[in-house]
């Protein structure tokens, strides 16, 4: 029985989730289960892995091999004439150079403001907190289509049209980092910050030495989102840059289409190349990514 009077179950007498769901290990599975469940995850692997041995594939053959018949999906020998195309005619490395100052820019200012925002307005007290809180959120529902115009004229008005302030400025809007700092911030104990002010902290050096070392999972959950989000950006660089030294990698590769035909060996190389600095990121982050995203849902 435990000190409020309830009676409290001991650990031995607990039902197991193995006991609960009737789990039975791994190696006493039977054969049917076990080779069904290897089929399945070969499966999941061709279908996943499938597109990406397409494009490298095709990324190596000349374009007027693509379309023989019967396919030959492994070229005996590698045509490397479409990644030296992109890399001495056209401007893939300015593009490459763009799209990272740019990704990174927005990641690191996102970072900054979002959880300096969710840290407002989760521990600090000011007059119509909530209700600020609530139209921040309400931006969430307006379809990105409906600002584009107005947000296209209103960069124009500024003169920052085919500058990286117009690729930078307006993706730093987007509230769903506010909304993640929040609700992570929120989570913390007020006696920590409490303990910060009696010693003589100001409000940004309890957010600087105080919450800042405690949301490093979410940070880096919000810093690799941001980052895919702004790196596989189309629409807006579409509209916002036009000249062939300010593109990105999308809007460049997307250049290289031509008006009734496409060299799909070129954007298919464009494709593996621009890979490469995502792959890097994804997998220097990956540990810190999954621990991250599983923070909030074990915390108690």
């Amino acid at each position: 029985m435990g000190a409020n009077g309830r009676v409290v179950a001991s650990s031995r007498e607990r039902p197991s989730l193995r006991r609960v769901f009737r789990l039975r290990p791994v190696g006493e599975a039977g054969p049917l289960l076990t080779a069904a469940s290897y089929a399945i995850v070969i499966v999941a692997c061709v279908v996943t892995l499938g597109p990406f041995f397409y494009i490298l594939t095709t990324s190596v053959k000349d374009s007027g091999l693509l379309f023989q018949y019967p396919p030959d999906w492994i070229p005996a020998d590698f045509f490397w004439g479409n990644y030296t195309f992109l890399l001495e005619q056209t401007s893939f490395l300015r593009w490459m150079l763009n799209t990272l100052v740019v990704a990174l820019s927005v990641t690191v200012l996102k970072l900054l403001f979002d959880s300096m925002a969710g840290y407002a307005f989760a521990k600090m007290r000011f007059p119509g907190k909530n209700v600020l809180f609530v139209v921040v959120l309400a931006t969430l529902m307006i379809p990105f289509s409906a600002i584009l115009i107005p947000l296209f004229f209103l960069v124009r008005d500024l003169g920052l049209l085919d500058t990286y302030w117009a690729l930078i400025l307006p993706p730093l809007a987007n509230p769903v980092g506010i909304f993640l700092m929040r609700s992570f911030i929120e989570s913390l104990p007020n006696d920590l910050e409490n303990a910060a002010r009696l010693d003589g902290c100001s409000e940004f050096a309890v957010y600087r030495r105080v919450i800042l070392p405690l949301i490093k999972p979410p940070l880096v959950v919000l810093a690799v989102l941001t980052f895919l989000i702004q790196y596989t950006s189309f629409i807006w660089p579409l509209v916002a840059v036009s000249s062939e030294d300010m593109r990105v990698l999308t809007t460049g590769l997307a250049a290289q289409r031509g008006v009734t035909s496409i060299d799909w060996g070129t954007v298919s190389a464009g494709g593996i190349m621009a890979m490469i600095p995502i792959t890097i990121v994804f997998l220097a982050l990956q540990r810190y990514f999954i621990a991250g995203s599983l923070a909030g849902a074990l915390k108690q």
